[in-house]
């Protein structure tokens, strides 16, 4: 299955990142390598939030992740949640109805 864990951004969240991104960004290599992180941005214009695309048996990939992250921790992030996707469509679908 593939979850995606969405991001909540504090109004000062681009001021104060440069101080923990290294850290964010290690702990998403240490997810892909794993296999877990599938994909993930922020958005932009506004850069409010991001969301991360990971892949597993359960949603708790996404949210040791989020338990885990600096940006969380230090209230870079407001508030986060997880959602499964049911993926139908595309080369990585869990469940493709379209090939």
């Amino acid at each position: 299955m593939h979850y995606i864990l969405f991001y909540e951004y504090a109004p000062d969240y681009l001021e104060r990142r440069g101080e923990f991104r290294d850290q964010h960004m290690a702990l998403a290599k240490a997810s892909i390598d794993r296999g877990e992180l599938f994909l993930g941005g922020a958005f932009a214009n506004p850069a409010d939030g991001a969301a991360i695309v990971f892949k597993g048996n359960t949603p708790k990939i996404a949210e040791s992740f989020a338990k885990a992250d600096p940006y969380v921790i230090n209230v870079l992030v407001t508030s986060w949640n997880v959602r499964e996707w049911t993926t139908v469509a595309g080369k990585d679908a869990e469940q493709p109805i379209v090939t």
